[in-house]
């Protein structure tokens, strides 16, 4: 199961960041991390097996991250489109696929 996680932390001084992202990389269930602009400060994509795993990974892991004050999660019910490449135009204009 995908689960996308908005985390929001109490303060963003650049050591409250650096703080953060050097704990989220530990977690192995953290598939990507975004540091966002908007409501939350975090966007975390996280794989589960099932919602008990998800509670696990969220009790013992998420919510015990450095600076979390809010975790608010959202699962997918099932995925409609997912590209592995990554669309790049060169500057002849003519498209190109690029892996990533």
């Amino acid at each position: 199961m995908n689960v996308f996680v908005n985390i929001t932390l109490d303060r963003q001084d650049q050591k409250d960041l650096q703080n953060f992202e050097q704990a989220v990389r530990r977690i192995p269930e953290v598939m990507e991390c975004y540091l966002m602009t908007g409501d939350y400060d975090y966007l975390v994509r996280v794989v589960v097996a099932d919602t008990a795993d998800f509670e696990r990974v969220h009790s013992q892991h998420l919510t015990r991250l450095p600076g979390v004050i809010r975790v608010h999660s959202s699962f997918a019910l099932r995925t409609i489109q997912k590209i592995l490449r990554l669309p790049c135009a060169s500057r002849a204009g003519v498209r190109k696929a690029m892996k990533y």
